[in-house]
């Protein structure tokens, strides 16, 4: 394996953790913040992890199936964060 990089084993997984987990918190603000405001960015990342999952799918088989499916967990933890800030902001007594 002379061309693979020299790089740590899990090191990409734990970042691509990180970035959706801080998409989400940033959704999650941005709905509590501004309810309205926040669907832009909210289709945004379903639009990324969308075009992520299609081009995954291509993959053969089952493989394409599994290669996936962190796209549509990705999308779907968007999704239920940025609803959770806005239902969230709507139980405020203001």
């Amino acid at each position: 394996m002379q061309g693979w990089p020299n790089r740590h084993p899990g090191m990409t997984e734990g970042m691509t953790i990180a970035v959706v987990v801080a998409i989400c918190i940033v959704l999650l603000i941005a709905a509590f913040l501004a309810p309205k405001l926040s669907r832009h960015p909210e289709n945004a990342t379903h639009k990324a992890f969308g075009t992520g999952g299609r081009i995954a799918n291509l993959a053969p088989g089952k493989l394409g199936h599994w290669l996936a499916k962190p796209f549509r967990s990705s999308s779907k933890a968007a999704g239920r964060s940025a609803s959770a800030g806005r239902k969230g902001r709507g139980k405020l007594p203001l």
